[in-house]
């Protein structure tokens, strides 16, 4: 499992090399310094903030490990067989093109929605004399149950919440600027935090493997 911090950048679009257009979302991961090493996992920081924007505490904590005062601090799986050290970086190389991950963020938020637009309701009849074009209707409760069931879909607040994005392909990896180009799209609005890691479903595509063509003998001439 390889894993990592970045800040989501903006969409745009990248030409394959055959000429197709393709959609990516360009993610900054990293650089990430490592601040603490456990027995299954790493802590480590990203985005650099100024000390006068952390508590005396976190500015502390920071100083004492000799890092540069970070606005993000999570947990990360350790990848197998990798050893780990305070003050190790995580940047971008970590991934190549062709590799698929799982990127998980805050949804952007919708506020206070009706149910045809939070649960995709149909809606009712569209025609005069109904009164029920966008509205909840029956619940279907009668005598019995006698009450609405828990979990009914029905109008509230939308988005703002933890959502996974699952087998995303990375495009293109700048290792220069920290940036990953990764087709699709991603939770969250521009400058929202993500973690991407290496995908759970899929694995990273395998170069075809190439033939070696051997050109033909001519065939001999019958006597």
């Amino acid at each position: 499992m390889i894993s990592i911090l970045g800040k989501k950048v903006g969409m745009t679009h990248v030409f394959s090399e055959d000429g197709r257009m393709v959609p990516v979302t360009v993610v900054e991961a990293g650089p990430c310094p490592v601040l603490a090493v456990r027995e299954k996992s790493v802590q480590v920081g990203f985005d650099p903030v100024s000390e006068k924007k952390l508590k005396k505490p976190q500015a502390g904590y920071f100083k004492k490990l000799n890092i540069a005062p970070q606005k993000i601090i999570r947990d990360l799986q350790k990848e197998p067989g990798k050893e780990y050290k305070a003050g190790d970086e995580l940047k971008a190389d970590i991934f190549k093109p062709g590799d698929f991950v799982d990127v998980s963020g805050v949804s952007i938020g919708k506020g206070f929605q009706g149910g045809m637009k939070r649960w995709h309701w149909k809606g009712g009849p569209m025609t005069h004399g109904s009164t029920s074009h966008r509205r909840v209707g029956s619940m279907g409760s009668t005598t019995t149950p006698g009450r609405v069931w828990k979990g009914h879909h029905l109008p509230g607040h939308m988005g703002a919440g933890k959502v996974t994005v699952q087998s995303l392909e990375i495009i293109k990896v700048d290792p220069a600027n920290n940036l990953l180009a990764i087709k699709g799209a991603v939770p969250g609005y521009n400058d929202n935090y993500l973690v991407i890691k290496t995908a759970k479903k899929k694995k990273a595509k395998v170069a075809p493997a190439v033939s070696l063509k051997t050109e033909k003998q001519p065939a001999k001439k019958k006597s």
